[in-house]
């Protein structure tokens, strides 16, 4: 006998093609908010990316309820962005939290409603401070926005769930604002990739685009190099010993010309027999190695690597080999 599935046992009994229609509902509902809020006039938010641009504070968001989940989400993008900023609530807030707002920082205050009791108790604090507030309401002569110096409008014509009661489309448009005003003052900041990878630097995009070939490379006494005029037989007790299956081949000056594998001995000894062990290295070694620099970030090795399906990269300085990178470390590294 077949069980009964849960969702199967009780509840009004539809098709799946009509349940899909209802989330299909909802996501062109909450598109068409954003869409229509995208045309709208939007000179809060402009006012409101420059105000926080010049903050020299830190930005507080306030919000309660499903709105307090949208400002904790903005201020993390705020913050991630370069811009200090920190969420409180706005129930926490006058029970001791409010010691942590100062003169030159700018509120945001997030209320579709407007008329929040938990938020709007806080505002008389923030105005004796003096400082700035910026309201993301959905009722434009609410309370909360008659008391803000910036308002951004967040209404919406009607909520996206089939009863038209939780909030879905006015905090996607709440959530979709914090993002347009993070955009904003990243433009004014002038943020780079890089900038940002300095606020992750235990994220994947931090390693990738903060790690240089000198953090992984080996290190100058571990650097496997012999000289042109040794032996194959010599130049793999170099090999061997220094554990990286490869080896730099220098001249008398000291500068790279030439780099040998482990692979290259294989397909010599294929072809030549073991006897070519006693010939010089600078007969069979690679005239040409791919190098690269120590201050390229190594993301560039990598891809060196695959595109030259190689394993290891010699590191030169004014042609003089400082080190070797290889794959595998990269692969530590987490930048592969």
């Amino acid at each position: 006998m077949t069980p009964t599935l849960p969702w199967e046992r009780e509840g009004i009994d539809c098709t799946d093609d009509e349940l899909l229609a209802t989330g299909r509902a909802v996501i062109r509902d909450e598109a068409g908010e954003l869409l229509r809020t995208a045309d709208g006039p939007c000179e809060g938010l402009v006012r409101a990316a420059r105000a926080i641009f010049v903050c020299r504070g830190r930005v507080v968001v306030v919000g309660m309820g499903k709105s307090g989940h949208v400002g904790c989400k903005f201020a993390a993008t705020l913050a991630s962005l370069g811009t200090p900023a920190f969420f409180l609530h706005a129930a926490e807030a006058s029970h001791g939290d409010l010691g942590m707002v100062r003169r030159e920082d700018v509120g945001v205050f997030l209320s579709n409603s407007g008329s929040t009791a938990e938020v709007l108790a806080l505002l008389p604090w923030f105005r004796r401070l003096g400082a700035l507030l910026i309201a993301i309401t959905g009722v434009s002569d609410s309370p909360l926005a008659q008391h803000s110096d910036i308002v951004i409008d967040s209404r919406v014509t009607r909520e996206a769930d089939p009863l038209e009661l939780a909030p879905t489309s006015s905090t996607t448009l709440q959530m979709v604002l914090g993002d347009a005003l993070a955009g904003m003052v990243t433009r004014l900041r002038g943020l780079r990739r890089e900038d940002f990878a300095a606020f992750h630097p235990g994220g994947t995009l931090g390693r990738r685009l903060l790690t240089t070939v000198a953090d992984v490379m080996s290190s100058f006494d571990q650097l496997p190099k012999v000289r042109r005029d040794v032996s194959v037989k010599d130049a793999l007790f170099e090999i061997t010993g220094k554990k990286y299956g490869s080896t730099c081949v220098v001249d008398d000056s000291g500068a790279l010309v030439g780099f040998f594998t482990d692979g290259d001995l294989r397909r010599l000894i294929e072809k030549h027999g073991v006897e070519a062990l006693n010939r010089q290295i600078e007969e069979f070694m690679t005239r040409t190695p791919q190098t690269i620099t120590a201050d390229r970030l190594a993301v560039e090795a990598v891809r060196i690597m695959e595109q030259r399906k190689i394993s290891a990269l010699v590191v030169v300085e004014d042609r003089i080999p400082i080190g070797i990178v290889h794959f595998h470390k990269l692969l530590e590294a987490g930048l592969t």
